[in-house]
């Protein structure tokens, strides 16, 4: 009879996960508190318009690409790719806007017409960044964060100088152009801290931007979830959705299965992709591995107010993934990490995927998607969330040349009561726990819960990190760590 395994939310670590867990020979059931599965990566469908409610980067398709032949399949048998041309566009004035192309020798060009000269320093500094990706994606995030012994390699400790400096500190000390300056800080910000705080090692995100570059799957990110839902069922993978988690059930300090809907479900083993702290809401705070207070200083990266609107036009000037730097990021920055704070000018971000994607919106109207960070844990309501709409449209018509106030159809906004609720996640973060020096690696929550045996954890808020690529790998550490424990037990 095969061991049984109950994992707890249907994001990319639990479906991941999941995915893994049957291929060693485990019954595996999923259970989802929402009526679709995806957790972060959900869909929006309306009028015509589909958006994707969650994650809109497709970054590091080598771990996309590692996790399906992991099951001899590849991503083209459930999806197609296009790699965008321009990646990205980032806006710092009325019409000024540098663009992001989809070579790296593109990328050097527009580095030198801003600052010339400025293209052997870049490419110095992607050399450094695709060295890191090779050692960090490729390698250490690969490892569980049981010991501080698996960052010490001998690859790393060439690179120890780059744990102790920052991201801001390298960029600024080649780079004197601000505008060049943002663009090379903006990767980092996937991982959910300020350049200020984030080691220099996590250049290798410039790696993934430059060297590697952006893609999009056609009908957008949900598809990738629906492959791996696919290939969850093609290996035995039960899924229940609408079936929210009330407790799991723990007898002598062991895991002995869940309560779903009011019925208990039993299991061999419990894994949650749910939100860690949420999760340990779930056992007796005696069994509960990290206090509130530890979750209360820990720096958690953003949450954020989004706004997917549909426009009865096509828009101009945009391109499929736009950035609005056209204020003080520092201030911006420090209302989220320093001061929480709504920021006064913020940032942001949006996104139309319906420039490379026809199913996204009906012929001649345009899908956006644009997103606000804020710092998790802030008050959330309509007003504010109204206020912000405006302050971002206004800038956006002004920064763009055109008008489309008039030209909206209809916008829906989701912020950190919508994150609290349909994923419980702590303070409404969006992207999990910043990746901080003391908060890398092996000085992430665990894994493994140390107090509950057969109690597991992957996500977000565990190793590696915040991210989808990451999560895919948090689903492997997660099923490996559960494989071989499983092994001991029997």
């Amino acid at each position: 009879m095969k061991s049984t395994i109950n994992i707890i939310g249907s994001g990319f670590s639990s479906l991941a996960a999941s995915c893994y867990l049957a291929k060693a020979g485990f019954e595996v059931t999923i259970f989802e508190k929402n009526s679709t599965i995806g957790g972060r990566a959900r869909q929006l469908i309306k009028d015509g318009f589909t958006f994707d409610i969650g994650p809109t980067w497709y970054w590091m398709p080598d771990v996309f690409q590692r996790f399906f032949s992991d099951f001899n399949k590849k991503p083209s048998d459930y999806y197609t790719l296009e790699k965008l041309n321009p990646a990205y566009s980032v806006y710092f004035r009325k019409d000024d806007y540098i663009t992001i192309e989809d070579t790296l020798e593109k990328i050097k060009l527009a580095f030198d017409k801003e600052e010339p000269g400025s293209s052997k320093k870049l490419q110095k500094f992607i050399d450094t960044a695709k060295n890191n990706y090779d050692i960090a994606i490729k390698d250490l995030v690969y490892n569980p964060g049981v010991s501080p012994l698996e960052l010490i390699t001998p690859a790393t400790i060439k690179k120890i100088n780059q744990f102790f400096s920052t991201i801001k500190k390298d960029v600024r000390k080649e780079f004197k152009n601000e505008r060049l300056v943002k663009i090379l800080e903006f990767p980092v910000l996937f991982l959910g801290a300020k350049p200020s705080d984030t080691p220099s090692f996590y250049s290798f995100m410039n790696y993934a931007d430059f060297g590697l570059g952006t893609f999009h799957p056609k009908k957008g990110m949900y598809q990738v979830i629906l492959a791996m839902e696919h290939l969850a069922k093609e290996l035995g993978v039960n899924i229940k959705v609408n079936a929210p988690v009330e407790s799991i059930l723990i007898e002598n300090k062991e895991a002995k299965g869940l309560v779903s809907n009011g019925t208990n479900y039993y299991s061999d083993i419990v894994v949650s992709g749910a939100d860690y702290h949420h999760t340990e809401t779930l056992i007796d705070s005696s069994l509960r591995q990290y206090s509130e207070s530890y979750w209360e200083k820990k720096t958690f990266a953003p949450s954020s107010l989004l706004f997917y609107v549909g426009f009865d036009k096509k828009l101009e000037n945009v391109n499929h993934h736009t950035l609005f730097f056209d204020v003080d990021f520092d201030v911006h920055a420090k209302a989220i990490y320093d001061n929480p704070k709504w920021p006064k000018d913020p940032l942001f971000y949006a996104s139309f995927p319906s420039i490379t994607d026809d199913n996204a919106a009906p012929e001649g109207k345009e899908a956006g998607i644009f997103l606000i960070p804020l710092a998790p844990g802030l008050e959330d309501t309509p007003e504010l969330r109204s206020e912000y709409f405006d302050k971002i449209i206004n800038r956006f018509e002004h920064l763009t040349s055109q008008d489309v106030k008039k030209s909206i159809i209809f916008k829906e906004s989701f912020c950190i009561n919508d994150f609290i609720n349909d994923y419980n996640s702590y303070k409404g973060n969006a992207y999990g726990m910043a990746n901080t020096l003391l908060q890398t690696a092996f000085l992430r929550p665990k894994i493994k819960s140390k107090k509950v045996n057969n109690l597991f954890f992957t996500g977000q808020l565990t190793v590696p990190g915040p991210g989808v690529p990451p999560s895919l790998i948090s689903g492997k550490l997660v099923a490996d760590l559960v494989t071989k424990h499983h092994s001991i037990l029997v």
